[in-house]
Protein backbone atom coordinates (compact mmCIF):
# COMPACT_ATOMS: atom_id res chain seq x y z
CA UNK A 1 0.00 0.00 0.00
CA UNK A 2 2.82 2.40 0.90
CA UNK A 3 4.64 1.59 -2.32
CA UNK A 4 1.48 2.30 -4.33
CA UNK A 5 1.05 5.72 -2.66
CA UNK A 6 4.70 6.56 -3.33
CA UNK A 7 4.35 5.50 -7.00
CA UNK A 8 1.18 7.61 -7.39
CA UNK A 9 2.96 10.59 -5.80
CA UNK A 10 5.86 10.17 -8.23
CA UNK A 11 3.45 10.01 -11.17
CA UNK A 12 1.69 13.18 -10.05
CA UNK A 13 5.08 14.87 -9.64
CA UNK A 14 6.11 13.73 -13.12
CA UNK A 15 2.89 14.92 -14.77
CA UNK A 16 2.99 18.30 -13.04
CA UNK A 17 6.67 18.70 -13.90
CA UNK A 18 6.05 17.79 -17.55
CA UNK A 19 3.27 20.38 -17.66
CA UNK A 20 5.47 23.06 -16.10
CA UNK A 21 8.43 22.27 -18.34
CA UNK A 22 6.13 22.29 -21.39
CA UNK A 23 4.90 25.75 -20.41
CA UNK A 24 8.45 27.02 -19.98
CA UNK A 25 9.42 25.48 -23.34
CA UNK A 26 6.41 27.14 -24.99
CA UNK A 27 7.44 30.54 -23.58
CA UNK A 28 11.04 30.02 -24.68
CA UNK A 29 9.80 29.08 -28.15
CA UNK A 30 8.15 32.51 -28.42
CA UNK A 31 11.58 34.10 -27.93
CA UNK A 32 13.12 33.10 -31.23
CA UNK A 33 15.56 34.96 -33.41
CA UNK A 34 17.26 34.50 -36.78
CA UNK A 35 21.03 34.25 -37.13
CA UNK A 36 22.85 36.53 -39.55
CA UNK A 37 24.10 34.91 -42.76
CA UNK A 38 21.34 32.27 -42.69
CA UNK A 39 17.98 32.29 -44.50
CA UNK A 40 15.34 34.26 -42.63
CA UNK A 41 13.07 31.22 -42.13
CA UNK A 42 15.61 29.56 -39.81
CA UNK A 43 15.16 30.61 -36.19
CA UNK A 44 17.02 29.76 -32.99
CA UNK A 45 15.12 29.24 -29.77
CA UNK A 46 16.11 27.51 -26.58
CA UNK A 47 12.86 25.62 -26.02
CA UNK A 48 14.58 22.22 -26.22
CA UNK A 49 16.35 22.82 -22.90
CA UNK A 50 13.26 22.15 -20.71
CA UNK A 51 12.55 19.02 -22.79
CA UNK A 52 16.10 17.83 -22.15
CA UNK A 53 15.68 18.44 -18.42
CA UNK A 54 12.42 16.46 -18.49
CA UNK A 55 14.12 13.60 -20.32
CA UNK A 56 17.03 13.49 -17.89
CA UNK A 57 14.78 13.42 -14.83
CA UNK A 58 11.73 11.43 -15.96
CA UNK A 59 12.96 9.54 -19.01
CA UNK A 60 12.81 9.95 -22.78
CA UNK A 61 9.00 9.81 -23.02
CA UNK A 62 8.77 12.88 -20.78
CA UNK A 63 11.15 14.79 -23.05
CA UNK A 64 9.11 13.80 -26.11
CA UNK A 65 5.90 14.92 -24.36
CA UNK A 66 7.41 18.33 -23.55
CA UNK A 67 8.41 18.69 -27.21
CA UNK A 68 4.91 17.69 -28.32
CA UNK A 69 3.04 19.98 -25.91
CA UNK A 70 5.20 23.04 -26.63
CA UNK A 71 4.67 22.64 -30.38
CA UNK A 72 0.91 22.13 -30.01
CA UNK A 73 0.68 25.22 -27.80
CA UNK A 74 2.80 27.23 -30.23
CA UNK A 75 0.71 26.11 -33.20
CA UNK A 76 -2.48 27.13 -31.39
CA UNK A 77 -0.91 30.49 -30.48
CA UNK A 78 0.81 31.40 -33.76
CA UNK A 79 -0.72 29.19 -36.44
CA UNK A 80 1.14 28.34 -39.62
CA UNK A 81 1.55 30.12 -42.95
CA UNK A 82 1.05 26.83 -44.75
CA UNK A 83 -2.11 25.86 -42.89
CA UNK A 84 -0.32 22.64 -42.01
CA UNK A 85 2.16 22.89 -39.13
CA UNK A 86 5.22 21.97 -41.22
CA UNK A 87 7.53 24.19 -39.15
CA UNK A 88 6.14 22.81 -35.89
CA UNK A 89 6.58 19.25 -37.09
CA UNK A 90 10.17 20.11 -38.06
CA UNK A 91 10.76 21.68 -34.63
CA UNK A 92 9.30 18.60 -32.94
CA UNK A 93 11.55 16.29 -34.97
CA UNK A 94 14.62 18.46 -34.33
CA UNK A 95 13.93 18.48 -30.60
CA UNK A 96 13.52 14.72 -30.45
CA UNK A 97 16.68 13.97 -32.43
CA UNK A 98 18.57 16.36 -30.13
CA UNK A 99 17.30 15.17 -26.74
CA UNK A 100 17.18 11.40 -27.30
CA UNK A 101 20.88 10.86 -28.18
CA UNK A 102 21.82 13.29 -25.43
CA UNK A 103 19.72 11.36 -22.92
CA UNK A 104 21.04 7.92 -23.91
CA UNK A 105 24.72 8.93 -23.98
CA UNK A 106 24.45 10.74 -20.64
CA UNK A 107 22.76 7.71 -19.07
CA UNK A 108 25.88 5.69 -19.88
CA UNK A 109 28.38 8.33 -18.68
CA UNK A 110 26.89 10.26 -15.75
CA UNK A 111 29.60 12.91 -15.44
CA UNK A 112 30.10 16.43 -16.72
CA UNK A 113 32.41 15.05 -19.40
CA UNK A 114 29.70 12.52 -20.23
CA UNK A 115 27.17 15.33 -20.60
CA UNK A 116 29.57 17.19 -22.89
CA UNK A 117 29.92 14.08 -25.07
CA UNK A 118 26.14 13.57 -24.93
CA UNK A 119 25.44 17.13 -26.10
CA UNK A 120 27.98 16.74 -28.92
CA UNK A 121 26.26 13.53 -30.03
CA UNK A 122 22.85 15.22 -29.82
CA UNK A 123 24.07 18.17 -31.88
CA UNK A 124 25.66 16.01 -34.58
CA UNK A 125 22.63 13.70 -34.73
CA UNK A 126 20.24 16.66 -34.98
CA UNK A 127 22.29 18.34 -37.70
CA UNK A 128 22.59 15.21 -39.85
CA UNK A 129 19.04 13.88 -39.45
CA UNK A 130 17.43 17.31 -39.87
CA UNK A 131 19.47 17.86 -43.03
CA UNK A 132 18.14 14.59 -44.43
CA UNK A 133 14.55 15.37 -43.34
CA UNK A 134 14.79 18.87 -44.79
CA UNK A 135 16.01 17.49 -48.10
CA UNK A 136 13.45 14.70 -48.35
CA UNK A 137 10.33 16.06 -46.61
CA UNK A 138 10.33 19.52 -45.03
CA UNK A 139 11.63 21.74 -47.85
CA UNK A 140 9.57 19.90 -50.51
CA UNK A 141 6.50 20.43 -48.27
CA UNK A 142 7.16 24.18 -48.17
CA UNK A 143 7.67 24.16 -51.95
CA UNK A 144 4.37 22.37 -52.46
CA UNK A 145 2.29 24.30 -49.91
CA UNK A 146 3.72 27.79 -50.33
CA UNK A 147 4.68 27.73 -53.99
CA UNK A 148 8.31 28.47 -53.18
CA UNK A 149 11.02 27.47 -55.64
CA UNK A 150 12.88 24.25 -54.82
CA UNK A 151 15.03 25.09 -51.79
CA UNK A 152 16.76 21.74 -51.32
CA UNK A 153 20.00 23.32 -52.54
CA UNK A 154 20.11 25.13 -49.14
CA UNK A 155 20.59 21.96 -47.11
CA UNK A 156 24.40 21.81 -47.16
CA UNK A 157 25.30 25.53 -47.25
CA UNK A 158 22.61 26.73 -44.80
CA UNK A 159 20.57 24.13 -42.90
CA UNK A 160 23.41 21.81 -41.85
CA UNK A 161 25.64 24.60 -40.45
CA UNK A 162 22.60 26.33 -38.89
CA UNK A 163 21.64 23.17 -36.99
CA UNK A 164 25.23 22.66 -35.85
CA UNK A 165 25.39 26.26 -34.60
CA UNK A 166 21.97 25.96 -32.94
CA UNK A 167 23.07 22.74 -31.22
CA UNK A 168 26.29 24.35 -30.00
CA UNK A 169 24.37 27.35 -28.64
CA UNK A 170 21.81 25.15 -26.86
CA UNK A 171 24.58 22.93 -25.52
CA UNK A 172 26.55 25.88 -24.14
CA UNK A 173 23.52 27.29 -22.35
CA UNK A 174 22.47 23.86 -21.10
CA UNK A 175 25.98 23.16 -19.75
CA UNK A 176 25.86 26.41 -17.76
CA UNK A 177 22.60 25.20 -16.21
CA UNK A 178 23.76 21.61 -15.86
CA UNK A 179 26.85 22.55 -13.84
CA UNK A 180 24.52 24.10 -11.25
CA UNK A 181 21.76 21.48 -11.54
CA UNK A 182 23.68 18.20 -11.87
CA UNK A 183 23.24 17.13 -8.25
CA UNK A 184 19.57 18.13 -8.31
CA UNK A 185 18.94 16.27 -11.58
CA UNK A 186 20.65 13.14 -10.25
CA UNK A 187 18.69 13.39 -6.98
CA UNK A 188 15.30 13.64 -8.69
CA UNK A 189 15.95 11.10 -11.42
CA UNK A 190 13.43 8.72 -9.94
CA UNK A 191 11.17 7.74 -12.82
CA UNK A 192 12.76 6.34 -15.94
CA UNK A 193 9.64 6.38 -18.07
CA UNK A 194 6.37 8.19 -17.60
Amino acid sequence: MKKMKKQRKLNVRAYVSIGMLSSIAFLLMLIQFPLPLFPNFLFVDFSDIPALIAALIFGPIAGILVELFKNILNYIQTGSYTGIPVGHIANFAAGIVFILPTYYVYNRLKTRKGMTLALISGTVTMAVIMSILNYLIILPAYTLLMGFPDMRNLVVPAILPFNILKGVMMSAIFMLLFIRMQAWINKYTTIKSV
